[in-house]
């Protein structure tokens, strides 16, 4: 076993340690979409919201943000293709294939457009989302993402292009296969799980141009010592409009929020800060349209 393989079965598991050790699903369901019975879960009742999790993960990880989130709105968890109660199919993983997928969801629940908040892969499928239905798309959240592999961290990256059968294996004793085992229709597919997201991760991408055409209002959260450094998050940032002298030209729709002593690893347990900056920006007035 290479040591880029330990250290990515050892990093993949630390956000699931800061996590508590059950996760109640209540509200669970199931819809058929392209294909896939996609799990989802929901909390609260109001303006809809849709949490998508991060990769070889699944709703567990936002288990301390939707009470917080639930108080004034539905939160709708997901977990995505291959992912947790969600089986695989005889399909590649790829952003655009699950921005399909949540497309079809939002379709299938009848709600003309919702807020989405992912994280890690969840904000790689938000942004495919927003850039291929914007239709369905009302307020963007992006949380630890990247529009670009070259925006990686080589650390991130090296443990990501290092995902195969062997990496599996290496991650059986990890809270992350844990949660998967304890959920996962079909076990067995757990490498192929893994295989097939280290194949998508793999492919070098370069979203900006796309990435500049989106119109829906954006968040966009990183912690400052994050899988992408925070030059990158700003980039995206200017792409979106930002990064403009607001008090001679106005504010732009997008937002930028960098938080401090924050890992990609923690950021989600930081609910004393996501929780005020997520809200007030998905609670404010859209835009006046043009």
């Amino acid at each position: 076993m290479n040591k880029v393989t330990i250290i990515c079965a050892i990093v993949c598991a630390v956000l699931f340690l800061n996590l508590p050790a059950t996760h109640a699903q209540e509200g669970g369901q199931y819809a058929s979409v392209n294909g896939l019975e996609i799990y989802y879960e929901v909390h609260g009742e109001g303006q809809p919201l849709m949490l998508l999790h991060g990769g070889l993960g699944g709703t567990v990880e936002f288990a301390q943000l939707i009470p917080a989130l639930a108080e004034s709105r539905q939160v709708i968890a997901v977990e995505l293709q291959g992912h947790g109660h969600t089986a695989d199919i005889d399909r590649l993983l790829t952003y655009e294939g699950m921005a399909d997928d949540i497309a079809a969801l939002i379709e299938h629940l009848e709600y003309d457009s919702v807020d989405i908040l992912g994280f890690s892969l969840g904000g790689g499928v938000a942004l495919q989302t927003a850039i291929r239905h914007p239709e369905v798309v009302r307020k963007l959240v992006v949380i630890s993402a990247p529009y670009s592999q070259s925006g990686i961290h080589p650390e991130f990256l090296g443990g990501m292009m290092a995902m195969n059968a062997e990496a599996a294996a290496a991650m059986i004793e990890t809270p992350m296969y844990q949660y998967y085992a304890s959920v996962a229709p079909n076990l067995d597919d757990w490498p192929t799980l893994v295989g097939k997201l280290g194949e998508m991760l793999s492919q070098d991408y370069d979203w900006s141009e796309d990435v500049a055409t989106i119109a829906a209002p954006t968040l966009i959260v990183a912690g400052d010592s994050d899988e992408i450094p925070p030059t990158h998050a700003a980039s995206m940032f200017e792409l979106l409009g930002g990064g403009v002298p607001g008090d001679f030209v106005g504010l732009p729709n997008s937002q930028l929020a960098i938080l401090p002593g924050t890992t990609h690893f923690t950021i989600l347990t930081r609910t004393d800060l996501l929780v005020p900056i997520v809200t007030a920006f998905l609670d404010a007035p859209l835009p006046e349209a043009e």
